[in-house]
């Protein structure tokens, strides 16, 4: 498995509107464009820093994913993300380590990329997502 690079740091708020008041507007970054991914219950935006992205994560759903890390632990950092260069090899690796993974098949994510989770009990508490654009 080769890691390529940090692709995004997803932090989950409860509005993105209300968020981009600090991350566009205070800090400066650019909004590059806002995408739902119906079947995570998410609404996502992405602002470019450099070679990687903050990504804002808002629930569209009170049950979906972001809600209940909202509910659990407060606003804030969700996961961090890893471009890797074959995300099912990668996966497959991981297995064979005794990593634990969320998804052992590679689903779509937003901005055209396939990804996939590793469980955070095995990443020292960090949600970790590994993604490949296709």
């Amino acid at each position: 498995m080769k890691i390529e690079r940090v692709d995004h740091i997803g932090v989950a708020v409860n509005s993105i509107d209300a968020a981009l008041k600090f991350f566009r507007d205070t800090l400066g970054l650019k909004l590059e464009g806002s995408e739902t991914v119906a079947e995570q219950k998410v609404t996502t935006a992405f602002l470019p820093v450099g070679d990687t992205e903050v990504e804002l994560l808002q629930s569209t759903a009170p049950d979906g994913p972001i809600a209940g890390f909202i509910e659990k632990k407060g606003e804030g950092v969700q996961h961090i993300a890893f471009v890797v260069d074959n995300i099912e090899e990668a996966l497959k690796e991981m297995e064979a380590k005794g990593i634990r993974l969320i998804d052992k098949v590679p689903r779509m994510g937003a901005g055209g990329k396939k990804i996939a989770f590793i469980h955070p009990k095995d990443t020292y508490g960090v949600l970790v997502e590994l993604c490949q654009k296709i």
